[in-house]
């Protein structure tokens, strides 16, 4: 790959928020990154029409960022950045393996000419 480590982890946390931020204010009516506590983190309000469309085609993507982060939730009252941190943490090692991945990919194909 042509980008270096650093920067696809930086890349990929920052779009992670994102994806988050706008999938609250877009799908859930919050203008949040995360819910409030007692708020169903994958959960959604009855959507209709595009949204709901939308909705479930992003929702694997959502389950993949978020899911094994759901346990932090069920904490009685965690402080937001135990939450936020739980999520850089596992983000990391998502886009690390990612990037070794494509890194694995990528390699062979451009030595064989393609």
């Amino acid at each position: 790959m042509t980008i270096s480590r650093k920067k696809f982890i930086t890349v990929f946390l920052l779009s992670g928020f994102a994806f988050l931020f706008l999938y609250n204010v877009i799908f859930r009516s919050d203008v949040r990154l995360l819910p409030q506590s007692g708020a169903s983190f994958l959960g959604t309000e009855s959507l209709t029409g595009w949204r709901s469309a939308i909705a479930t085609i992003l929702y694997p993507v959502k389950i993949v960022l978020v899911g094994p982060v759901l346990p932090l939730l069920n904490l009685p009252d965690p402080p937001p950045p135990f939450l936020v941190i739980g999520l850089l943490i596992y983000w990391t090692i998502l886009a690390m393996a990612i990037y070794y991945l494509v890194g694995k990919i990528w390699r062979p194909a451009k030595k064989a000419g393609i």
